[in-house]
């Protein structure tokens, strides 16, 4: 997670799981970010020496200011990466005060 200047940006590596594998919500200023990577099927042919691939349910959470807007917040999942970009609300950005 990070900022940029007028938005949050969340990046989860999400490599081999499916867009509807994966589910976000907004309550109370928290978003939660939950899904399940599926076991894979053991090919019998082949000898497994190591598997490190992990499977099985996970839960993220990020505390947000609790005046986001939830209509505004867009979420992208491309190639095994989701993108969470959460507009900052106008009272916490940086004001810019002209010297006079």
């Amino acid at each position: 997670m990070f900022e940029k200047d007028d938005h949050l940006v969340i990046k989860a590596e999400l490599p081999g799981m499916e867009k509807k594998d994966i589910n976000l919500d907004l309550k109370d200023g928290v978003l939660t970010l939950r899904g399940e990577r599926k076991h894979e099927n053991q090919v019998q042919d082949e000898n497994f020496y190591r598997r490190e691939m992990s499977y099985g349910k996970f839960v993220r959470t990020f505390s947000l200011p609790s005046d986001v807007d939830p209509d505004k917040i867009n979420a992208e999942f491309q190639n095994g990466l989701l993108t969470i970009e959460v507009p900052k609300p106008e009272q916490h950005k940086p004001k810019q005060i002209t010297v006079n």
